[in-house]
């Protein structure tokens, strides 16, 4: 799961990101409220963990703009102001959750772990499936009747994004965002290499299903 941190706090936003990345989620950390939203409208993000009072733009704002964007990114917002109309303003323009400072480490990922669910992001036993195949979440191996197979980093992030949203055309831009991040120099040229190494794994594995390629747009799952 891919997250964006937007905290201004440096202190505390390289030890919730060390604390995250730990627990198996890769982090993005920007420090002010104009770069959050940059960032957030990407589309690439399965949560955001917005702070309040920040530079430039405070969270409500990025907020409100992320939701006017038709974007549905959970949204966990995190900040010292706990005074009741505060959280309902939060929720009021679209936050999932609200968590006040100080908060401990379990009580963070365990509303991040609601909220996913809730989003349906999260699935039970950290795997996602697709037909017959399993997608270990935590191991990266890709698993059918037949046997399993483990993948590498950048392979599992890119059937991740697939297994995610299999009725959707992938676009090429954003599995690249999502297995390379958003500065990447990564030519989509390259990608059909990745895909190739994918299609190649499931059919060593017997799967029902290929991955296939829209001319011009990017890739999606398809029955063989």
């Amino acid at each position: 799961m891919r997250v964006l941190l937007v905290e201004d706090e440096r202190e505390l936003s390289r030890a919730l990101a060390k604390m995250l990345t730990k627990d198996g989620y890769d982090v993005d950390c920007v420090y002010d409220g104009a770069d959050g939203l940059s960032f957030a409208s990407t589309g690439m993000y399965d949560l955001i963990l917005l702070d309040i009072m920040m530079p430039k733009m405070n969270g409500f704002e990025v907020l409100s703009a992320i939701r006017a964007k038709k974007l549905d990114t959970p949204v966990i917002m995190l900040t010292a102001l706990n005074a009741e109309n505060d959280k309902i303003a939060g929720l009021d323009r679209g936050a999932d959750d609200y968590v006040s400072k100080p908060f401990s480490t379990n009580e963070l990922l365990a509303r991040m772990r609601a909220v996913l669910r809730r989003r349906g992001k999260l699935v039970s036993d950290n795997k996602l499936d697709y037909a017959e195949a399993s997608l270990d979440l935590t191991t990266f191996t890709l698993s059918t009747p037949n046997g399993e197979i483990g993948l590498t980093g950048k392979e599992f992030e890119l059937l991740r994004y697939l297994f995610e949203y299999p009725t959707f055309v992938a676009a090429k831009d954003d599995l690249i965002m999502k297995a390379w991040g958003l500065n990447s120099d990564f030519e989509s040229n390259n990608l059909e290499v990745y895909m190739s190494f994918l299609r190649k794994k499931l059919n060593h594995l017997g799967a029902s299903f290929t991955i296939e390629s829209v001319r011009g747009v990017g890739y999606r799952l398809a029955k063989k």
